[in-house]
């Protein structure tokens, strides 16, 4: 993912004005989902980054709905969003990953002339 579309853990705690708690409780939680956190190394040890727009969009639903909701309900909403959301899986000789339809933005393969050829979600196709 290009660093512009991430936020790191430190810009995003300053942005909501959110404690480390707080993000790590939504964590175990549910929500916010364990692959949201990508830990990348660095010259200090190690930084955890965010797809932005999924986690801002989050954090900013959670902050909003918090007073009106128990934590508990809204990650049982959450729950009951994934275990309804389409996947796209890739198996390959080193596993199966899965990647949730609503968060892929491309697809594409490469030929032999490292030529890129895309693959678009049929409701996409313009």
């Amino acid at each position: 993912m290009d660093e512009k579309e991430m936020i790191s853990k430190k810009d995003l705690l300053e942005k909501y004005g959110i404690s480390y708690g707080a993000l790590y409780r939504w964590k175990r939680m549910g929500l916010i989902p364990d692959e949201w956190f990508v830990k990348t190394a660095s010259v200090t040890g190690q930084q955890t980054f965010f797809p932005k727009r999924l986690i801002c969009e989050r954090v900013e639903q959670i902050l909003n709905m918090k007073d009106g909701v128990s934590l508990s309900e809204l990650a049982d909403s959450y729950k009951e969003k994934e275990e309804k959301e389409a996947y796209l899986t890739v198996v390959t000789d080193f596993g199966t990953t899965k990647f949730k339809m609503s968060e892929i933005q491309l697809v594409y393969t490469t030929n032999e002339n490292e030529t890129k050829i895309f693959i678009q979600r049929a409701g996409e196709i313009k």
